[in-house]
């Protein structure tokens, strides 16, 4: 006999890890023991009377029944999702608004001072960390509400629990260090950069999406994605890892100035980094509608979602960028 109830918590542990592929990781991202998890997901296969996994020593694989429960579950927890928000209490509206502009300096300030303005009665609270892969797991945690970057980056599965609103297409520059030759040109030809190995994030956990936009743009160039280094936080921590390893570092334009070091924008083509407002899908929030207004226009008075007719993107970005909520 079919089951008579299914708990959402059984399918949410099916899902992550549907996703993952990988127990620990699966329940690392739903913060439970490894134990617990698999405990839920054998629960789970008991009550459906199916195996859902093919589990061996070496991997995880989704059996033919796990996969055809996978788009029933989404759309069970998704459902319940919008439930669970059409009915928080009003109140939850008065709390503060956590933003993750990744940076000091960047556009993403002038979003959050133009929501600030147009939602005065309502707290919207910085954060700096960069890394949308990171902080996609925190919005749908629930430990922060709003972030920017790249959304083309993150796994479809992770996309598909989030909203997107297209901010700017922000033309990418290389961080020099200040006695590089190529700091004598006002602007850098992509093929100058042949030969050299520029860090780009690698190994930093929460910024896949950025190493992999970098990967993209150097393939056929001759260009090498740098080797991973010791995340630098703060403006004297950079300077020592620039002078420590002496690599070029892929940016944005907009980057902050660093001691020690010289921006320049990179040209021939001009590579641009597609950055997104994200939310939680779903999730409400006056701050919400208040940043996705400034994003908006701002957009149309600064031209961000223009693109330079000899610029590079993946075609990929472009079609999500293109999309709408």
């Amino acid at each position: 006999m079919p089951p008579a109830n299914v708990e959402p918590r059984l399918l949410r542990a099916f899902l992550a890890v549907a996703d993952e592929l990988h127990f620990t990781r699966a329940a690392a991202r739903l913060y439970v023991a490894q134990q617990a998890l698999s405990r839920d997901i054998r629960r789970l296969e008991r009550e459906l009377g199916v195996d859902l996994f093919g589990r061996t020593t070496r991997q995880v694989t989704l059996t033919t029944d796990g996969a055809r429960l996978l788009p029933h579950a989404r759309r069970v927890i998704a459902a319940q999702d919008e439930l669970l928000t059409a009915f928080t209490r009003p109140a939850a509206a008065d709390r503060p608004l956590l933003v993750d502009v990744n940076s000091p300096g960047l556009a993403h300030e002038r979003v959050l001072a133009r929501a600030r303005e147009l939602a005065p009665d309502h707290e919207l609270m910085a954060r700096y960390e960069s890394g949308l892969t990171g902080a996609a797991a925190e919005l749908l945690a629930g430990r922060l509400d709003v972030s920017f970057g790249r959304f083309a980056g993150l796994d479809p599965a992770v996309r598909a629990r989030l909203s997107q609103q297209p901010v700017r297409y922000e033309p990418m520059a290389i961080m020099l260090p200040e006695d590089h030759p190529l700091v004598a040109l006002d602007a850098v030809p992509l093929d100058r950069l042949a030969g050299e190995s520029v860090y780009a994030g690698a190994g930093n956990p929460r910024t896949p999406e950025w190493t992999d936009l970098a990967r993209q743009l150097f393939e056929g160039r001759g260009i090498r994605v740098a080797p991973p280094a010791p995340l630098a936080v703060g403006k004297e921590e950079f300077r020592r890892i620039m002078d420590k390893y002496g690599n070029p570092v892929l940016t944005g334009i907009d980057f902050p100035a660093m001691p020690g070091s010289v921006l320049r924008p990179l040209v021939d083509p001009v590579p641009l980094s597609p950055v997104s407002l994200v939310w939680r899908k779903g999730r409400k929030h006056p701050g919400i509608e208040a940043l996705r207004a400034a994003a908006a226009a701002l957009a149309a008075e600064s031209g961000w979602l223009e693109r330079p007719a000899e610029a590079w993107i993946p075609a990929t970005d472009v079609q999500i960028m293109l999309s709408r909520e």
